[in-house]
């Protein structure tokens, strides 16, 4: 996979304090380490670095937020929040 693949991409991290919880994928920083985000408790602005070996990437993408992150567009975390919230609704419906 490309590094920009990544980008915009919903994970369930396995690992960890925050294992159980569903984030996105900011920032691509080697082919071992993520940048994640969910818009509460990590925001964008302070994004967790993650191991890829601990998250289980999701087919889901925000392509929204990914083509914002790729020009390098602001990004706030109620949009981040918005579309892990309802991503969490359809999957239990």
């Amino acid at each position: 996979m490309n590094k920009e693949d990544y980008i915009g991409r919903v994970v369930y991290s396995k690992a960890g304090r925050d294992s159980g919880r569903f984030f996105l994928i900011i920032n691509v920083i080697d082919h071992n380490f993520v940048n994640i985000a969910d818009g509460d408790l990590r925001k964008i602005e302070n994004p967790k670095k993650k191991k890829l070996k601990h998250l289980s990437i999701l087919e889901e993408c925000s392509y929204e937020i990914r083509g914002k992150l790729l020009n390098e567009e602001y990004v706030n975390n109620a949009t981040v929040r918005k579309f892990l919230e309802n991503r969490d609704v359809n999957k239990e419906v």
